[in-house]
Parts: structure tokens; C-alpha cells; sequence
């Protein structure tokens, strides 16, 4: 690496190279602004979105600013599209040879919170551990802190923010952008700079070369791809246009808008309908119609409410499945196109792509060759295409626009009062409408009857459910006191929302809302109570990823308490089905302890916004038959939250009220585990899910196996298919020869020709296969070509089902969840015993070194 400070008797560098990487709206640009002396970067409204270098002369120097494109609020590398991730690393060789300093810009006006310090993190993964010796954090808005110490507002701020200090060496740096003519922030900026340079010996950081060539070689066939998508789109339009005059001129326009949540469909209905209105900020709950016209052509826009990005249809709650499917009823006789919005400031992987392919084909047949894709926040791309970000994702985002007909069309939502781009998508619409024969989608009459039958059935269970509350309720509360303690313990799996509740309950910031991995317990008073609520960390959906240390951690939260604990909150999302998966994970950790647990449990339902104007009691009677048995098992005891309303003390209160007269209900008796029982079934639990990964890995296999044998017979009988062919044609060359020159069966040939060809290739293909799947069976590899555990397979509600999409799983699982009730038990010799019941006949033994040998902890 090249040093700077080589043969220099000072620390004072002749040239600085500075980058200036940050959030978006952090204050990048002016700071680069007051580093330069003049306003060379533009700023204000306007975001940077391509990488911009400039070059000044600052108290007889040189000085060389890069300001980088800010980055959004993701939270892992999964959510940063492939495009931004790339420029960001070449960001280094703007300023070649590379930088002196990375200046990390912090606003002070805003909290720095866990998830902020890790949006971070996973951006500085991508320069690598290094870049580290290379951080400042340039703090901006400086006014802001009033009478206070920079150091004063880091120590308050609180463990995020001292952790990234820390991270940077203790280096950091305050500007006022305000102050623009106090040039002593720069003259210390810059001496600091100084300094770490010394510290590093004078090396700048440098991106390797062959990391450089790979990315820019990866770019050169990004755009040769979006030119060659950009042509094929160009033709199919050209080729669409020729069928519009052929068509009568559409009197109404109907479309359904679908997306996954905070995508911006509700601002693409306004912009395409010309409302002027402003989002509200609320979830889309159901499915509405709004009308409106383009010209002469009258437009219906169905917007309907989206989904979680990534999770798959098995994972959205049965209220949005519901609503989605009675869209296209909404705009009858049917949807002439579906707009499926998609953002281009994020990522689309293949876990985006299931997400979307689930809940679009939950309308049947016909709906991908009237979808167009339609991405917003066009802004993001800056100087780039979206063909470039299209192909700069990835086979996922390829295959779903190709999947769609290579239909798509960009939004700039920053420039909404541009109708030209509103105009040139309708244009697309009306094309893709040419080229279905202005036909329209017509859905299935018989579904939206069910749906009505349906909800007339919840909303009748619902009424008595909540009934049979308000009764129980009511006679418990004469009979319960307001404690002046609580002891409150959360569980639940990981991202249910245990720590954002407990910091509502205690009404403050406590409880990192990240991953936590230990227990934490914390005491405030609320309402008039010493409240206590001791935070667990969340367990895993599958449980092949779930360990003995995390449910001994687990269950040491509720021993935490010398006393005992009132109650047990277990902490259940209301946006994000509970099926048999979520059940089986939460029973298991219920049945660590005694049956007595269940007295003191309540449900938290968290997402409380997600409700809308449908009441829990028809949340709970229209999900899964797994969310009712636990209502039923925590004797009709829950609570609905949302933690985006922490100043509504209300519902904090209620809950404690509701905890109180459980506590009477159970005589005041406190629940304490009895922990030398606890730590056994523990061990058990871990040797039954040993025994499940041996038996899922071993019967994988078979199933492999199988399907192996099976694909090798019907490559059999392809072959002897083709020799018969092959026989048939020799036979007709032989006649012809035998009956003269002037016979022949030319269109017979032709087809035997053809049947031939598509023989050979279906045997080449086969080959293929059974090579491909002999190396994985080989290979011992189940993420191959078993699928993961996930899902379940819903039982009917209360008024029958709607159409599901199969869990291809669901038997496999079923099988897997049968043998793991199985007792497992040690002989003499250490071997693990299965016990089947003792009317079977059976008892089986398997070594435990052989477990010990095919099972990872």
C-alpha cells in the first residue's frame, strides 16, 4: 500500500482523501460542502444518487471529497439490492488509490438506536474488517446539542452509540453545517484526519485489483443484459401496438394492484387515478375500489393490503389471503391487467420471489399473462435503467419479470405530478390488454360465495367467544385487588416483538428491540404498580436451529424471580400466521415445565395496528385451528398491543387489570418452576431433535434414492420408445427403396423425425438429472433437494377453507413429528432406545456415537 507519510518529517498530509458514507438525509453532502469551503455538492431535497468527487485547495493542500449515495435503513446485507452493494464498494477507487479516511456521518437530531448501529455494521461488511482502521464518525447537526458535550450526548444516547465509537478507536468529529464560516472545525477535522493516517502508518485503504476488475467486469454484463431486455421489451411493445386498432377502444379500465407491504401501492392508485391525497401512514387492511377516469376511459383501481416481503403465502395471516383473493371482485365482470409493485430501493431474492409467486397464484389460473411489474421509487436508480436493476439482481428478479412476459414499467414517486409516466404505464396496460384479446380475468363466482359464508361464520363464533369473556371477566373482577407488584416474563419466538412490549409495558427504552441472547430483567413503576418484566430470548421457527443453551436461558428467565411470576405473556404476532409450526415450537417450551404454567398464562397479541377494524375474537375464530388451541389452552386469557401507540397508556393498564384478576382466578398463587425437573427435559428434548435430524437426513436419503430409481426406469422405457422409432423409420426407408423412388410418406417421416428429437432430448435431459442428483445423493446433501420444514397444512376454520396452496411438506412432516413422540430412553451399553408402545411389538436401538457422528450442535 502506498504511504503517504513516507520521507515527510510531519504528520501533515500534502494530499486528504476523504469519502462520506452515511444514511440517507444525514447531512452528507453539506459536510462535504463546509470541508470544501463552497457549496460544491448539491443538497437540500435532493438525494445523491450516483457518487460524486471533487477537488479543492483547503489551507495549502490538496483536498480530494467523495460523497457517497446514502444508504437506506436495512437491517442485512439479504435487503441491499446487488447494484447499490457493488458501487458502494467501488466507492474506494474514486479516489484512487484510495482513501485516507472514511467520514461516517451521524446526525445528532436523531436517535441512534440497535437497529440503526446495525444498518451500519452491515454496510461496512462490505469493505471489510479493515476498513474499520479507517472510520471517523463525523457527528452532524452540532447546533443541535445546545449546551451539551459531543462525549455528554454519546454517553446519553446510550450502548449503540458507544459501541460505534468504540468501533471507530474512540475517533470521532462534531460539525455545524450552519456555521459554515467557522473554519476551525475543518482545521481540527482535518488535523484528526492527520493523525489516524499516522496511526495506520501512513496507508490509505485499497481495494484489490482483482476485486475491482470483478465487479467491473460483473457491471459490463449487467448492462449488456438490460440492452438486450431493453430491445426484446421494445419489440414485444411494437409488436402489441399492432393489436390495439384491432380492438375496440376499452370504455373502462379495471386493475388490481398487488405488492407486498410499503411497497407504494396505495400512492401508485392515487398517482394513476389523479388524486392529490396523502398517504396516511396506515396499513391497507382490505381490499377497496376506488374509481376514477383517464380521458374517456373510466379507470377501476382495486388496492389491496400487502404482505410481509419474503414470507410466503404459509406465513400470511388468513384476513390477507382473504382479501387478496376477493380483489378481483371488486371490479367485475374482472380485472383487465394486475399490477404487481415492487421497489427498486430494496433487494428481491429468491425468498421475495416465493413471496410473490405464493400469494399471486392464490387467484388461479390466467393472472400471469395479465401482470405487469411495476417499480416505484424510481428516484433510487439515479443515472441507472431499470433493465440494470433488473439484471443486477439476480435469476429471481429475472425469472418473475420474464414470468410476467417481460411486462414492466419504473415510477418516480418523488416526481408524482409527472403524468408522462402515468400515461406511457397505461399505454403498457392497454397493450398487454391487445394482447389477451381485450379479454379480462374472470373469477370464480363460487370462491367469493365461500368467502361470505366464511365470514359470516367467524363473525357469529366471534360474538360468542367475546361473550363468554366479558361474562368470565366480569365475575373475576369483583372478586380480584390491584397489586402494588407485578412479575411479568415474556416468551416467544424471535421477532414476535417481546422486547418492543416490554418496553411498552414499562413505558422506556429498556429492552433492545435486536436479537437478544441472554435474559434481561428490568423494574419500573407504571400505573401505580412496581412492574417487573423479565425479557427471554426468542426461540427459532425451526427447531433443527434451536439449542440446549438457548431453552436453558430460556427457562432461567423464569427463575429469575425468587418469588415466582404472575403471569407469562406469550408473545404472538397478529400480522404473521400461528400454524402447527409456530404451535409445536411454543408447546415445547411449555412442556419444560409442570402443567401448572398454563394457570398463569396469557396471550399477547402484538401488531395490534394490523387488526384494523376487525376484532381479535374474528382474528382468532378465521386463523389457523393452532392459534384457537392455544387461546383454549390459556383458558380464553389474551391481550391485543400495538406498540407504534406507546403514549396510549390504556392498553398497558387494561393488561395489568387482566394479569390481576387471573391472579385471583389462581388464589394468588405466584408461579415458580421447579428448575432440577426443568433441566432434564431439556436434555430429552435435545435428544429428540437429534433423533428427528437423523431420521429427516436418513429418510431424505431413501427418498432420493427412490426418485433416483424411478427417473432411471422411465429413462428405460424412453429408450426402448426411441429404438421402436428408430425400427419404424428403417422400415419405411425400406419400402420406399422396395416400391421406387417416386413413394414417399413424407409427413409420417417428418413426425417420426420429430417424435425422435423430442425423445433424445428428454433422455439428454434425464441424464442431466441423474447425474445432478447421484452427486447430491453422494454428497449426503439434504437442502438440495428436500425442502425445508416450513408451513403447515391448515385445517378447516370455522365455516370450511379457503383454496390453499399444499405444503409439498406436510406429509413428510407428519411422519418426522410421529417418530419424534417417540420415548427415548439409554440401555447399559449408552445406546439411545427408541420405545414404541408396548402393545407394538417393536423396540429398535440406535448408538449414540452414531448420533454424535451425523448431528451438528
Amino acid at each position: 500500500m502506498e504511504n503517504d507519510l513516507e520521507g515527510s518529517e510531519s504528520a501533515t498530509l500534502a494530499e486528504v482523501r476523504l469519502i462520506l458514507i452515511g444514511g440517507r438525509w444525514a447531512g452528507k453532502s453539506v459536510s462535504g460542502n463546509t470541508i470544501l469551503g463552497k457549496d460544491r455538492f448539491e443538497c437540500g431535497r435532493t438525494r445523491t444518487t450516483q457518487t460524486e468527487v471533487r477537488h479543492v485547495a483547503v489551507q495549502g493542500r490538496r483536498l480530494v471529497v467523495v460523497d457517497a449515495p446514502g444508504w437506506s435503513h436495512s437491517l442485512s446485507l439479504t435487503e441491499i439490492p446487488e447494484g447499490d452493494k457493488r458501487r458502494f464498494k467501488l466507492n474506494a477507487s474514486r479516489c484512487p488509490p484510495g482513501p485516507h479516511v472514511f467520514l461516517l456521518v451521524v446526525p445528532v437530531d436523531s436517535a441512534f438506536s440497535a437497529e440503526s448501529k446495525r444498518t451500519v455494521e452491515e454496510h461496512m461488511k462490505l469493505l471489510g474488517e479493515r476498513v474499520w482502521r479507517h472510520t471517523m464518525v463525523l457527528f452532524t447537526c452540532g447546533d443541535f446539542l445546545g449546551g451539551k458535550t459531543i462525549e455528554q450526548h454519546i454517553e446519553s444516547e446510550g450502548e449503540s452509540l458507544r459501541r460505534l465509537t468504540e468501533r471507530c478507536r474512540n475517533r470521532y468529529h462534531v460539525f455545524n453545517n450552519k456555521d459554515r464560516g467557522d473554519g476551525g472545525q475543518v482545521t481540527r477535522l482535518l488535523q484528526k484526519v492527520d493523525e489516524l493516517t499516522w496511526d495506520n502508518g501512513g496507508r490509505c485503504y485499497q481495494v484489490d485489483e482483482q476485486t475491482l476488475s470483478a465487479i467491473k467486469e460483473t457491471q459490463r454484463e449487467v448492462a449488456e443484459r438490460a440492452e438486450v431486455r431493453r430491445g426484446r421489451s421494445q419489440e414485444q411493445r411494437s409488436l402489441m401496438r399492432t393489436l390495439i386498432p384491432e380492438m375496440n377502444t376499452l370504455p373502462e379500465l379495471r386493475v388490481v394492484l398487488l405488492g407486498s407491504r410499503s411497497v407504494g401501492k396505495t400512492l401508485l392508485r392515487n398517482s394513476v387515478l389523479g388524486f392529490k391525497e396523502q398517504e396516511d401512514g396506515k396499513r391497507t387492511a382490505h381490499s377497496v375500489a376506488r374509481h376514477g377516469f383517464a380521458g374517456s376511459t373510466a379507470i377501476t383501481v382495486v388496492d389491496t393490503p400487502g404482505w410481509w416481503k419474503g414470507f410466503s403465502v404459509l406465513e400470511t395471516p388468513e384476513a390477507t389471503r382473504e382479501e387478496v383473493i376477493r380483489s378481483p371482485f371488486l371490479c367485475l365482470p374482472g380485472p383487465h391487467v394486475f399490477l404487481l409493485v415492487i421497489d427498486v430501493d430494496a433487494s428481491f431474492n429468491a425468498n421475495h420471489l416465493e413471496a410473490v409467486t405464493t400469494h399471486v397464484e392464490l387467484l388461479g389460473e390466467g393472472v400471469w399473462r395479465r401482470t405487469v411489474v411495476v417499480f416505484t421509487r424510481g428516484d433510487w436508480l439515479g443515472s441507472h435503467t431499470v433493465e440494470e436493476y433488473i439484471e443486477g439482481e439476480g435469476e429471481a428478479l429475472r425469472s418473475l419479470v420474464d414470468r410476467c412476459g417481460n411486462r414492466y414499467h419504473v415510477i418516480d414517486n418523488k416526481n408524482a405530478d409527472d403524468g408522462t409516466q402515468i400515461a406511457e404505464m397505461l399505454e403498457k396496460i392497454t397493450e398487454t390488454v391487445a394482447g389477451n384479446g381485450g379479454d379480462y380475468f374472470v373469477p370464480d363466482g363460487k370462491i367469493f360465495l365461500t368467502i361470505e359464508e366464511r365470514r359470516s361464520s367467524v363473525v357469529e363464533a366471534a360474538h360468542v367467544r367475546k361473550s363468554q369473556v366479558v361474562a368470565k371477566r366480569k365475575i373475576l373482577r369483583d372478586n380480584s385487588q390491584e397489586l402494588q407488584e407485578l412479575t411479568i416474563v415474556m416468551l416467544g419466538q424471535k421477532t414476535f416483538g417481546k422486547s418492543a412490549t416490554g418496553n411498552n409495558l414499562l413505558r422506556r427504552e429498556v429492552f433492545a428491540t435486536c436479537e437478544n441472547e441472554s435474559c434481561q430483567m428490568e423494574t419500573g413503576k407504571v400505573a401505580g404498580r412496581v412492574v417487573t418484566v423479565i425479557d427471554t430470548p426468542g426461540w427459532r421457527k425451526s427447531p433443527f436451529y434451536c439449542s440446549k443453551e438457548r431453552d436453558r436461558e430460556i427457562a432461567r428467565g423464569l427463575s429469575l424471580s425468587p418469588a415466582g411470576v404472575h403471569a407469562v405473556l406469550l408473545v404472538v404476532p397478529l400480522d404473521l400466521t400461528f400454524g402447527e409450526a409456530q404451535r409445536a415450537a411454543l408447546e415445547e417450551r411449555m412442556n419444560l415445565f409442570e402443567a401448572a404454567i398454563w394457570k398463569h398464562a396469557v396471550v399477547l397479541f402484538t401488531y395490534g395496528d394490523h387488526l384494523a377494524d376487525e376484532s381479535v375474537e374474528e382474528h382468532i375464530e378465521r386463523e389457523h385451528g393452532a392459534l384457537r388451541w392455544l387461546i383454549d389452552k390459556c383458558e380464553d386469557k389474551y391481550h391485543v398491543v400495538n406498540n407504534a401507540k406507546k403514549t396510549d397508556p390504556g392498553q398497558v393498564i387494561e393488561l395489568f387489570e387482566k394479569i390481576e384478576e387471573m391472579v385471583a382466578a389462581n388464589d394468588g398463587r405466584l408461579f415458580r418452576p421447579e428448575m432440577g425437573d426443568v433441566y432434564p427435559r431439556i436434555e430429552e428434548n435435545f435428544g429428540r431433535r437429534q433423533l428427528k435430524l437423523v431420521l429427516k437426513q436418513r429418510l431424505g436419503e431413501e427418498y432420493k434414492r427412490r426418485e433416483l430409481e424411478l427417473m432411471a426406469g422411465f429413462r428405460e422405457t424412453l429408450l426402448e420408445l426411441q429404438e421402436e422409432v428408430n425400427g419404424s423409420k428403417r422400415s419405411t426407408r425400406s419400402m420406399s427403396l422396395t416400391k421406387g423412388i417416386g413413394f414417399k410418406k413424407k409427413d409420417g417421416k417428418e413426425k417420426e423425425d420429430i417424435l425422435s428429437l423430442k425423445i433424445k432430448e428428454e433422455i439428454e435431459k434425464l441424464d442431466k438429472d441423474i447425474e445432478m442428483k447421484s452427486s447430491s445423493l453422494l454428497l449426503g446433501s439434504m437442502d438440495f433437494f428436500i425442502p425445508d420444514l416450513k408451513g403447515e397444512n391448515p385445517d378447516p376454520s370455522v365455516a370450511g377453507s379457503l383454496p390453499q396452496r399444499e405444503d409439498p411438506t406436510s406429509h413428510f412432516n407428519n411422519v418426522l413429528g410421529w417418530l419424534s413422540t417417540i420415548k427415548i430412553g439409554r440401555n447399559f451399553d449408552n445406546q439411545m432406545t427408541l420405545n414404541f408402545s408396548q402393545t407394538s411389538g417393536y423396540r429398535s436401538v440406535l448408538p449414540y456415537d452414531d448420533l454424535d457422528s451425523e448431528v451438528e450442535e
